[in-house]
Order: structure tokens, then C-alpha cells, then sequence
């Protein structure tokens, strides 16, 4: 019987996140680069990894006497990473680029505010990619994330596109070193 009940548990709370899921893209998700189809997202195990930890956080709740505190902090934990996965978002078109993050209005970017950009390499090879814009913002990728690779091909096209300059005369842009725009080191 109680196997029965968590397959049902668990099968609520997929739905759920489902349904969140499409709400979401459907009332908030409105503009033309998020119509575009084309968006740097956190990697869908991130999402899944929060949702599993939300389902094992209620079992706990529910089977463990020893057990709530530490499985309302594994649901917390849960649900934390799954509203992460789909609140963040770096959304883009040939024009622009639409960063969508938790708690902060999205801001829309054109790829000539992009005046260069700086790396920073984490432990496990994983590679920051900070965008510094003209106005003093920065917008930071991962290249852990999903779509990460075609973002940046894109930006670099649309920003020799809307700065006139040539691609071939580039010689910072190097993808294979993950350098896309000239560097600002020490900014």
C-alpha cells in the first residue's frame, strides 16, 4: 500500500511541475525572443535533481517520524532548484537577448551593449563566461548550461552585425578558448 501511495505522490508532484511548467511559459513568457525557441537554460538535471529531492523531502515528511526536519530541508532544497530551473533563462533572437532571472524584472539586451567580456575558470574545468555590457551590467553564462555554445556564436554574429565590424578581422574570437569578444580584464 505505501508503494502505491509514493508512486502516487510522486506522480502528483510530476504533474504539478508540469503544469507549472507550461502556466508559466504561457503568462509570463510573452515576449519575441522567448517565442524565438532559442534560450541558455540551467541543464534539465538540475531541474529533475530538484524535483526528485522535493518527492524524497515528503516521503521523508510522511514516513519518517526522525525524519521531518531534515526532509523539509531536503523539499526545500527540492524546491528550490526546480523554481531555479524555471525562473533563469537567457532568451535570444538574431536582434537580441531577453535575461530572465528569479526575483529581477527581465532585462533585453542588444548584442552591440556588449562591450567585451572577462573568464573565470572554476574548479572541474567548468568556464564563467561574464558578459560586461555598456551600461555597467554584467551577464554571466555558464558553459555548464544548455544552449550556452549557440548563445555566444549568435551574440558574436550579432554583434559584428550591429558594430559593423568583420568577423574575419576578429583575432580576439577564439570559441575553442571560449573567447568570443575582446577581453576586459581588470574592469
Amino acid at each position: 500500500m505505501s508503494v502505491v501511495f509514493i508512486l502516487l505522490v510522486a506522480a502528483v508532484v510530476f504533474g504539478l511541475c508540469f503544469a507549472v511548467d507550461k502556466l508559466f511559459t504561457k503568462l509570463i513568457r510573452s515576449r519575441a525572443q522567448h517565442r524565438s525557441g532559442l534560450a541558455v537554460r540551467a541543464s534539465k538535471r538540475y531541474g529533475a535533481f530538484g524535483v526528485i529531492l522535493m518527492v524524497l523531502g515528503v516521503a521523508a515528511l510522511i514516513f519518517g517520524e526522525n525524519l521531518r526536519v531534515p526532509g523539509a530541508a531536503v523539499l526545500l532544497m527540492g524546491a528550490g532548484m526546480a523554481f531555479y530551473y524555471l525562473s533563469y533563462g537567457i532568451f535570444y533572437d538574431g536582434e537580441s537577448f531577453l535575461v530572465s532571472s528569479l526575483g529581477r524584472k527581465s532585462r533585453t539586451y542588444f548584442y552591440r551593449d556588449i562591450r567585451g567580456q572577462q573568464l573565470y575558470i572554476v574548479t572541474g574545468g567548468n568556464v564563467i563566461v561574464e558578459l560586461h555590457m555598456e551600461n555597467g551590467e554584467t551577464v554571466s553564462v555558464n558553459t555548464q548550461m544548455d544552449g550556452v555554445y549557440p548563445f555566444l556564436d549568435t551574440a558574436f554574429a550579432g554583434w559584428c552585425l550591429q558594430t559593423g565590424r568583420d568577423p574575419q578581422s576578429c583575432d580576439f574570437h577564439d570559441p575553442s578558448q571560449s573567447c568570443w569578444f575582446p577581453s576586459v580584464e581588470g574592469s
